[in-house]
């Protein structure tokens, strides 16, 4: 079986960093580069271009809503078209960037907020994806299974790739706690090792309230702004390589 293995990465700016994106891009297969607006900057980007181009790592579009204080996490009440163009605005950028540095953005991951107001929109969840099919049509999109922005991207003839969040609890419905409430961030490593070997080998996590939910799911991504990410990253990986499974790019694995 493959896998990928995904981060949220270059989510600092200037001189602040929020993980060791050095060492964290040795160990994914895809990553997921903020582009300027919750986090991020064009120095930045090409930094993270250059490495995931070292490394062998797919290269993704990570946009977010213009808010560094709230690191992109809340939500901001912005016209459906405004968000477009705020996600367009941060594609484009990344796509110029890499394309001096002669590669390709392969996908795109949504952050925090804006991917919530999307899935929440049937509407507003059709008209991000139609954009993005307009600006490349090869787009994979990282989406939870189930969710509007999977069923929008299908309509929009897009690839998508179903992550499963290995530092982040799921309740009995299978979404995620809301950050915050006690348990919602897992951060302990025997925990994450746990949740991620059950995931391997039957398709399957426990929820925060202990109910046993199925996870259909491809790519298992660690945010890198977790305590210990770096450490949980390669606890992940050490898990998908002892089931005898292989990394992947999302590229490879979407359908």
């Amino acid at each position: 079986m493959k896998i990928d293995l995904n981060s949220d990465m270059g989510e600092g700016f200037g001189p602040y960093r929020l993980c060791d994106d050095e060492a964290m891009m040795k160990i994914v297969s895809s990553a997921n580069i903020a582009c300027g607006f919750h986090g991020g900057d064009p120095d930045t980007m090409g930094r993270m271009v250059r490495l995931a181009k070292q490394n062998g790592v797919g290269i993704g579009a990570h946009p977010g809503l213009p808010d560094r204080l709230g690191f992109g996490r809340r939500e901001i009440p912005f016209q459906a078209d405004e968000l477009r163009q705020q996600m367009l605005y941060q594609l484009g950028a990344l796509m110029a960037i890499a394309g001096a540095e002669q590669v390709t953005v392969s996908h795109i991951s949504f952050h925090a907020a804006m991917g919530n107001m999307v899935n929440r929109d049937p509407v507003l969840a059709d008209l991000m994806m139609n954009a993005i099919a307009t600006v490349d049509a090869n787009l994979v999109v990282f989406v939870t299974s189930g969710s509007e922005i999977e069923q929008a991207a299908k309509r929009a003839r897009l690839k998508t790739l179903a992550l499963f969040l290995a530092d982040r609890a799921y309740d009995a419905g299978g979404k995620l706690v809301t950050r915050g409430l006690p348990g919602a961030v897992i951060k302990d490593e025997a925990a994450v090792r746990a949740r991620v070997r059950k995931f391997l080998v039957d398709g399957r996590v426990e929820s925060i309230d202990g109910a046993v939910i199925a996870m259909p799911a491809r790519s298992i991504l660690v945010h890198s702004d977790t305590p210990g990410a770096l450490e949980l990253a390669g606890i992940v990986r050490g898990e998908i390589e002892a089931t005898g499974a292989t990394l992947a790019p999302a590229a490879e694995l979407a359908d």
